[in-house]
């Protein structure tokens, strides 16, 4: 990473540092401010920390203007097209894609950590009947650090990687069993003769009294979007689960805290959102009058589904999801849903449109995932649970790559304080 400077002036008292200027493989350039307070006495204001940089990763890049995702380098079309989650799970944990020998050996060791401790399930009938299952999730994930205690020294190399497996393996169990509790069924035990998403889909959906068939169009889907929802530089969860393990804390406690991130609608609630507003859609003749809301920019109506802050141009996820989409449409599918009937409307008037091409507002990956998961059978309250899932390997690759980082310190942002200025207590006899 070569190195040059940039200087910054204090125009009110002429005193000058010189700050480094970092530079990445992609990307913008960053200037090093560490040394900003300690010369000039100021820090930086950046709300929600847009311009900041807060850490050094080499995980995951994008590039919104140019719809460019990698992880590790390697484009996501390419993994979409000849890889499988559990290949993508390594490739995140340990940088490069695994030989047959090393592939076997991870497949083995996650099948075999995918069963919880009893006593772990015990505590699924504390919850109520009715509670969210992405708030039982939390709990639960919260809770594996008081069963599996030997593994919970985060400077051992050996413990954060025991740590990450069990993790990776442990997340579709406890997600399909918060959705069985949820709905009052037996919790079905994981099957080790299965792939990882073949596994999920039976523990999702089978009971103990009749055999299950896995749908192989269905599992590709689902492979497809574990694969693409894997990790996606640092977003508000993999943001929080950093902030949270800096100090120190256990990885179940950060990856929990990172799933009370993710369940906001504003981060994962976006696929949710899409099925709300088609449900919303009685037919395909609504559909005219909405679009010419959603051009309107006196009305507040919102089209979701289409855009991205991140993505100015087309969701790459999007282009590689569709395909997949219009697979399970059409396979599952006896006769058009109103529901479907009129998404497929919408993109077909996304993609021809003027005004939504020359604004890029194509259809992005929550709008595919949404229809997805409703066409597969997953409730609605379950979108985000399959989304957490699906996103703990890259939470994991991102605690892993801090806890290797020399420059790794406890996350400790600043504030601009706007307050009363210091004041004297009045006891309250005087006060008026």
């Amino acid at each position: 990473m070569s190195k040059s400077s940039v200087t910054i002036t204090d125009n009110r008292t002429g005193k000058s540092v010189e700050l480094p200027v970092l530079h990445g493989t992609h990307g913008p350039d960053a200037i090093d401010i560490k040394s900003l307070h300690r010369e000039l006495g100021m820090f930086t204001y950046d709300p929600g920390y847009v311009s900041t940089g807060s850490c050094r990763s080499a995980i995951t890049y994008i590039d919104g203007d140019e719809g460019i995702l990698l992880y590790r380098g390697y484009p996501i079309e390419q993994l979409a097209q000849h890889s499988s989650y559990l290949e993508v799970c390594y490739l995140l944990l340990y940088g490069e894609l695994p030989s047959t020998e090393q592939m076997t050996e991870f497949r083995t060791i996650i099948r075999h950590h995918s069963m919880v401790h009893e006593g772990l399930r015990r505590f699924y009938s504390g919850f109520r009947h009715d509670a969210h299952p992405m708030a039982i999730m939390v709990g639960i994930v919260g809770a594996l650090s008081a069963f599996y205690h030997d593994s919970l020294d985060v400077t051992d190399p050996e413990h954060r990687e025991i740590s990450a497996h069990r993790l990776i393996a442990k997340m579709p169990t406890i997600a399909a069993d918060s959705y069985k509790y949820s709905i009052g069924q037996p919790f079905m035990y994981p099957d080790n003769s299965l792939g990882y998403v073949e596994n999920f889909l039976r523990m999702m959906f089978a009971v103990p009294t009749e055999p299950y068939e896995i749908n192989p169009v269905v599992a590709r889907a689902l492979n497809l979007i574990l694969i693409l929802h894997a990790d996606h530089e640092q977003n508000a969860s993999a943001s929080t689960v950093r902030l949270a393990s800096s100090s120190g804390a256990s990885p179940f406690a950060s990856i929990s805290a990172g799933i009370g991130s993710l369940w906001g609608p504003a981060h994962g609630g976006a696929n949710e959102a899409v099925i709300r507003m088609l449900q919303s859609i009685k037919s395909v003749k609504e559909v005219p009058k909405l679009i010419e809301r959603a051009k309107d920019k006196n009305d507040s109506f919102r089209l979701m589904g289409f855009g991205h802050r991140i993505y100015k141009n087309y969701d790459p996820r999007a282009k590689i999801i569709r395909a997949a989409c219009h697979d399970v449409l059409k396979a599952l599918s006896t006769k058009p849903e109103p529901m479907f009937e009129v998404a497929l409307e919408l993109e077909r008037i996304a993609l021809e449109d003027d005004y939504f091409r020359e604004r890029k507002l194509y259809p992005n990956v929550d709008f595919y995932s949404g229809m997805i998961f409703k066409a597969i059978g997953i409730p609605l309250n379950m979108f985000t649970v399959v989304f957490a899932m699906a996103r703990t390997v890259g939470w994991i690759a991102q605690w892993m790559e801090m806890m290797e980082d020399p420059e790794n310190r406890i996350g400790r942002p600043r504030q601009l304080y706007v307050g009363s200025p210091q004041r004297d207590y009045v006891p309250l006899d005087k006060r008026r």
